[in-house]
């Protein structure tokens, strides 16, 4: 980047009977190529951060120009010097879920560092990353994801909670590659209570493998996201990836392997305990579920929220708790997230007051 430009007052703008200052920023990047993946295909990335950040972008070849209060600018600057200073490394065109990361990011950067610091280190490093050999790095994008992968590395049992989009799987499944393929435990174990919704796992056809597999998909479309197909291929026919079915892990001592237990809060109390005490020797274990999505029959409770309660505070174990701001699969699926949860909050709330009396004024 050749440089930032300058930034230069607009004068008082009223909004809401308020007096707000506004300022332009001006930034050049170095080479319009990466520019151009910075600001995404018909400018999507620019629109996003104008969106998210309240500012007015305006990019033309290699030149964007930032209006906006003066924090909300010098914001966005900040995120554009990062999203540049990561397509700079990596050649590669940017989602918009690695938009979102940067602003998570450039934002716990800047309670984190005085304001010198990160000025002087654009794309310094805030949340943690995981890396394997096919996909790279990928660095966490949130502070629930940062918090997640320093739990994954510090403890042998770990449990994520939270709503679908927040990365749960697809990160616990990054991180047990990235070990794999270091060397520090040799197997991968994944598992998956086979719960139905509707549909009964004996009309499935094939043998037993066929009939998890699709209760499994998930886990293999990360799999396939961190690992060559050919790598994940052999690996299953070796054994050093094994898909084992929660109900024939009885009796089993698992050494040396990392093992996921996902789709956990289908599980009941005797199956997570026997799941927990499979741990052996030189193992992780990673346990992921969603406590709000619970299929066993009525009245009978979730293991997973059972495990989390009781062992709350116990050493070694670490507890990750994602919310619908944590979702970082596409922004209509946050809305229908937070929807639903507003939802249930007040069919809850109803449930405590079924008849509220009105108030008189």
């Amino acid at each position: 980047m050749s440089g930032r430009g300058g930034v230069r007052g607009r004068g008082p703008a009223t909004r809401a009977d308020e007096i707000v200052e506004s300022v332009e920023v001006s930034l050049t990047f170095d080479d319009n190529r990466l520019a151009s993946l910075v600001f995404g295909q018909y400018d999507q990335n620019v629109a996003h951060i104008e969106r998210r950040l309240s500012v007015t972008a305006t990019a033309l070849g290699n030149h964007l120009v930032l209006k906006g209060s003066p924090e909300t600018a010098e914001k966005s600057r900040k995120v554009f010097e990062r999203l540049y200073a990561r397509v700079k490394a990596s050649g590669t065109a940017l989602t918009l879920g690695d938009v979102d990361g940067a602003i998570q990011e450039t934002t716990q950067q800047g309670n984190l560092f005085p304001a010198a610091e990160v000025s002087a280190e654009p794309d310094r490093a805030v949340f943690d990353q995981i890396a394997t050999r096919r996909r790279g790095a990928v660095r966490a994008r949130n502070a629930a994801q940062d918090a997640y992968i320093k739990a994954l590395r510090t403890n042998e049992l770990v449990f994520a909670e939270g709503p679908a989009g927040t990365g749960k799987t697809w990160l616990a499944v990054g991180h047990a590659v990235s070990l794999l393929e270091q060397g520090h435990v040799e197997r991968l174990i994944l598992s998956r209570p086979a719960v139905e919704a509707g549909e009964r796992l004996g009309f499935l056809p094939g043998d037993m493998r066929d009939k998890v597999d699709p209760y499994l998909r998930p886990i293999y479309d990360a799999l396939y996201d961190f690992m060559e197909a050919r790598h994940v291929d052999r690996s299953l026919q070796t054994g050093i990836i094994e898909i084992a079915p929660l109900a024939f892990m009885r009796g089993r001592t698992l050494t040396n392997a990392v093992v996921l237990l996902d789709e956990a809060q289908n599980t009941t109390s005797m199956q997570m305990k026997m799941f927990l005490t499979r741990l052996g020797e030189n193992s992780r274990m990673i346990i992921t579920g969603d406590p709000s999505q619970v299929d066993l029959p009525p009245g009978q409770r979730s293991g997973l929220v059972e495990a989390v309660n009781i062992l709350d505070g116990v050493e070694g174990i670490g507890r990750v708790t994602f919310r619908d701001v944590d979702v970082v699969r596409h922004d209509l699926v946050r809305r229908i997230v937070t929807a639903y949860e507003s939802a249930a909050h007040g069919e809850h709330e109803a449930d405590r007051n079924p008849n509220p009396r009105r108030r008189l004024y």
